[in-house]
């Protein structure tokens, strides 16, 4: 089933190189990305644990870990992952360090500081990330001709807008809603082209 890249292509890279390797030490360099809980308690749940695998929902990332625990990362616009031996030189904007038991880092850097990263203990339910407000995927099935005019149908929105609406279709992102509109032939703020 196709998939969108962004995000599910980042999953697709990370899992291989993380599944299965226990996150020995996390180092936090900007607290203000860690969104829930503290930056304290983010590293000190997070240490010793054993990364189970990365899934994707929308535009979120999801560590899960071994405990049941896991956290949930939105990029947004400048966000970056970044897997690499330990003696790699960090980039400028390296917020968040984890050490890892191969002797590599996972690094998270973000020069615009927007994306936000929330931690779930096994149990806790997700009130925070947004991922519950989430529409359905852009290839579900139940994304119908139905489906749409019962969420769009009295809308009176540009395309575009609607497209980005990730409350109803979940994932498509600037780039994805151009190229879907140019390949349908269809303005995003106004009538169909000749």
């Amino acid at each position: 089933m196709p998939e969108l890249p962004e995000a599910e292509t980042i999953r697709r890279v990370l899992e291989p190189q993380i599944k299965g390797l226990t996150i020995t030490a996390v180092t936090v360099n900007r607290p203000e990305v860690i969104a829930h809980p503290t930056a304290e308690e983010f590293c000190q749940t997070l240490t010793g644990q054993t990364i189970d695998a990365m899934t994707r929902r929308g535009k979120f990332l999801s560590v899960l870990l071994d405990s049941g625990a896991y956290f949930v990362l939105h990029l947004r616009m400048t966000g970056c992952l970044l897997f690499t031996p330990a003696g790699f030189p960090a980039e400028k904007h390296t917020h968040i360090v984890f050490r890892l038991s191969s002797g590599t880092e996972l690094r998270f850097s973000d020069t615009r500081r927007f994306g936000r990263f929330r931690l779930f203990r096994k149990g806790e339910s997700d009130a925070y990330s947004g991922m519950d407000k989430l529409g359905l995927k852009p290839f579900d099935n139940g994304l119908t001709a139905d489906y749409l005019q019962q969420h769009f149908g009295k809308r009176k929105k540009a395309i575009m807008e609607c497209l980005l609406d990730q409350s109803v279709i979940a994932g498509i992102g600037n780039t994805y809603s151009d190229e879907i509109l140019f390949a349908s032939g269809i303005h995003p703020y106004g009538p169909p082209r000749g």
